[in-house]
């Protein structure tokens, strides 16, 4: 079963490399950055997710 955190981690780090790529697109440096960190925020997040459903899963 997919954690609720996996779900909102992936739309999370999809919106922040996108964010990333306009940055990069327009030359936005200070746009990039936030999109790499909003990224890596919402990876953070997904694992967090995946790992909390494997737990979940071993102790049921």
């Amino acid at each position: 079963m997919v954690d609720k955190h996996e779900v909102k981690g992936a739309t999370k780090e999809a919106a922040g490399k996108a964010r990333e790529a306009a940055g990069d697109t327009i030359d936005n440096r200070e746009m990039k950055a936030k999109g790499k960190a909003q990224a890596t925020e919402g990876k953070t997040e997904k694992n967090a997710g995946k790992i909390k459903d494997a737990v979940k899963d071993q102790t049921a």
